[in-house]
């Protein structure tokens, strides 16, 4: 990857990409994975609901556009479902999966079933985008000249693999080895993001509680504690961020690759796992060749700015200092404080300036509003709230600057 800092996108004042659905629409989809309505009836809702809310998203000042992920049921889209090789699971056996995933470990509490579950059964090909025709759409609700702005969201490469045991993610008979699963899922990306930046997209998000994970004590006991596993959550953690260079291989210099890390963002605003980003900071901003990162930082859980002493001068950071989870408004000046806090130690880890240090970072919500279609305890009021108090935020810290 170029050495080179990739600006507009991303932008000073961001959001995560999924938004609260309409009452409208939760029913309607409702119903029809009830069989009781066709689903010609949910799309015309899903198209003017994503006209609305593009509609709100311009009116509040945003640039980097998302649908709302309104035509998912959860954050990560229909990638790896898409793709030969891949079978969905209905009814998947609890055996199966790494019990001290946070995710899983959430569930598993709650006697609920893990989200959707696909595994390999076959070899992997990429047979067709399952996001472009969102994309498209989106496209089409904005002037020729913002296409470039707008945001798709994209599924982690390592998603199927993390939560389950070891020699469940695909069969021995299949592939041999975990370098050869992931070179498989590198190359249907690299096929996702051709076709995508060819239909006009330059401005991608891979969502990642996953490598938060790593930042997890209970996780990392759970690993060690697991006989089956091989090697340490380092390895694994070089594992994936091989993955992710190795899916970014080919992208084009204009294309802006950004990466979402957080704790967890369910149901009710149940978030799963705890722990700062000092463990992973090094590799996560290092080696990891993205051009930005929207990290999670609205409450302790995340730890502190101390970890961004690593970040580079030619990569971003979007501070997530404003929750979506609740809806009580945060304080814009004590908002604005943190995000100087966070200039602070990313100049010291450079040798620059705190205000040279501040224009590498922009400001946004912490997660989405809406990972799970039910989406967050806030209501639509507050949400517009907070993507205001970040627009704010923003417009004090960065004056007239998108």
């Amino acid at each position: 990857m170029s050495a080179t800092l990739h600006r507009n996108p991303p932008f000073r004042a961001e959001h995560l990409g999924s938004l609260l659905r309409t009452e409208a629409l939760l029913k309607k989809r409702a119903e029809v994975n009830a069989g009781k309505a066709p689903k010609s009836e949910l799309t015309a809702i899903e198209d003017q609901d994503i006209k609305d809310v593009v509609k709100l998203q311009k009116e509040l000042g945003y640039s980097a556009i998302t649908d709302g992920e309104y035509r998912r049921h959860m954050f990560w889209g229909s990638f790896f479902p898409g793709l030969e090789g891949f079978t969905q699971i209905d009814k998947p056996d609890p055996g199966m999966f790494r019990p001290y995933m946070p995710d899983v470990a959430a569930f598993m509490e709650s006697k609920m079933e893990p989200g959707e579950t696909v595994v390999c059964t076959g070899k992997i090909k990429h047979v067709g985008s399952t996001y472009v025709d969102q994309f498209k759409y989106l496209a089409s609700l904005v002037p020729p000249e913002e296409v470039k702005n707008i945001k798709i969201t994209l599924a982690a490469p390592n998603w199927y693999h993390m939560r389950y045991k070891e020699g469940v993610a695909y069969p021995k008979e299949v592939y041999s080895s975990d370098e050869e699963y992931f070179g498989d899922i590198a190359k249907a990306y690299q096929e996702e993001l051709r076709i995508l930046y060819e239909a006009g997209c330059r401005n991608v998000q891979y969502d990642d509680p996953n490598l938060a994970y790593f930042c997890s004590e209970k996780m990392i006991e759970g690993w060690f504690a697991d006989p089956l596993n091989k090697g340490t959550p380092e390895d694994l953690l070089d594992k994936y961020i091989k993955l992710y260079n190795d899916c970014l291989a080919n992208r084009p210099a204009d294309l802006h690759v950004g990466v979402h890390l957080c704790r967890g963002n369910f149901v009710n605003s149940r978030h799963f796992s705890e722990g700062g980003y000092d463990r992973i900071a090094t590799k996560l901003f290092k080696s990891l060749n993205v051009d930005t990162y929207y990290l999670e930082y609205d409450t302790p859980r995340a730890g502190g700015f101390e970890p961004l002493k690593e970040l580079p001068k030619h990569k971003n950071v979007i501070l997530g200092v404003v929750t979506s989870k609740f809806g009580t408004l945060e304080d814009k000046e004590e908002m604005k404080k943190r995000v100087l806090s966070a200039a602070e130690f990313i100049a010291a880890g450079n040798n620059e300036t705190a205000q040279e240090a501040l224009a590498r970072c922009g400001v946004s919500p912490q997660c989405g509003f809406a990972s799970h279609h039910e989406g967050n305890a806030i209501n639509r009021e507050d949400m517009i709230k907070k993507l205001k108090l970040v627009r704010e935020i923003a417009n004090d810290l960065w004056p007239g600057e998108p």
